[in-house]
């Protein structure tokens, strides 16, 4: 899991909270609809980091908590459609997609890169050796 209940209440008071996920009126966050956000924000990080890393991510870095808490609560305000999304939470989902789809082409990087990870941009990477080629430098001549 990238972040938790806690995580989202850093960021928004219990109050908004409750009003967003409280659809049974009992006043107190519905943790079912917050698991949701947070399965949602998860599915689209990883979607973005696939063929990039290897998932699951054994170390969640402090970026991808933070992602996945903006990307919750947008999820979380988007179900409310009489509710206003507040502008700031509009500009921290665009900044989200741009910062993950940056992530992706290797432009800034999570820090987590182990061994067997895709290369990065412009670098080329094969398992053939010298001694694999089928056409040799006196072959190629010919032409």
């Amino acid at each position: 899991m990238y972040c938790t209940l806690d995580d989202i209440k850093q960021q928004v008071q219990e109050s908004t909270l409750i009003e967003i996920t409280d659809d049974n009126q009992a006043n107190e966050i519905n943790t079912a609809i917050v698991d949701e956000a947070i399965l949602y924000s998860e599915t689209l990080i990883d979607g973005y980091l696939r063929g990039r890393y290897t998932l699951p991510l054994f170390t969640i870095p402090m970026l991808i908590t933070m992602l996945a808490v903006d990307l919750s609560i947008f999820r979380l305000y988007s179900r409310r459609f009489h509710t206003d999304m507040p502008e700031s939470i509009n500009n921290k989902y665009k900044n989200s997609i741009k910062l993950l789809e940056q992530i992706q082409k290797g432009i800034v990087s999570l820090g987590i890169e182990i061994e067997g990870t895709p290369p990065e941009l412009g670098e080329y990477r094969t398992n053939m050796t010298f001694q694999d080629r089928i056409f040799t430098k006196s072959m190629l001549e010919n032409f």
